[in-house]
């Protein structure tokens, strides 16, 4: 009866043995199959962005050299009023020619102290032509970067009079106006932003 009770309790032990070694394995497989899952969920990495077309900023945006004269201006909000002067006077297909030209584009500051009435006056249909005469005198054919811009210069205008280049202390002037801005790049030709409305 002793032997049998023995028997009887070893082979009990011999299963708990077991079901606790089948337990082990479990968690093991359990444990290895988080890991391959979390392996696989891993994102590849991130391309690194373009690096942005170098050019010069001008009214909050970055005058380019990949658009023309016409579209750089358009993205300036210092340059609204010469923009809407452009387009009354029919110069946009001429300014988005092949060029190149050099542009001295007034700010609307500069707009505003030759006075609204007058400004008004100007973008009348009837003054179409006083107009163009006006913006024409602002373009020089030819692509004449700072550099070349020297002291008693003469630069003649599409308008057909000529603008007086004075440089003193490393500041260049046209006609009496700062050159704020200078060698905003085109695909056409260059701009430098001034700070007075020239007249012919």
């Amino acid at each position: 009866m002793k032997k049998y009770t023995l028997s009887f309790l070893a082979a009990g032990v011999l299963a708990m043995s077991l079901a606790s070694c089948g337990g082990n394995n479990e968690s093991t497989t359990s444990t290895t199959t988080t890991t391959d899952t979390t392996a696989m969920a891993t994102p590849p990495p991130a391309e690194p962005m373009p690096a942005a077309e170098p050019g010069v900023m001008v009214g909050g945006a970055n005058m380019v050299a990949s658009k023309d004269i016409v579209d750089n201006a358009m993205a300036s909000s210092d340059h609204t009023t010469l923009v809407a002067a452009v387009k009354q006077a029919g110069l946009v297909e001429t300014l988005k020619g092949a060029g190149p030209f050099t542009v001295f584009a007034p700010t609307n500051a500069a707009f505003d102290a030759v006075g609204k009435d007058k400004v008004e006056g100007l973008m009348k249909d009837e003054n179409k032509d006083k107009l163009k005469k006006v913006l024409t005198y602002h373009v020089v054919p030819g692509k004449y970067m700072a550099a070349d811009l020297k002291d008693g210069m003469k630069l003649k205008t599409v308008e057909g009079k000529e603008l007086k280049v004075s440089v003193k202390d490393g500041m260049v002037m046209v006609d009496g106006a700062n050159v704020s801005i200078a060698d905003a790049p085109s695909s056409n030709g260059v701009t430098h932003v001034i700070d007075k409305v020239l007249m012919p």
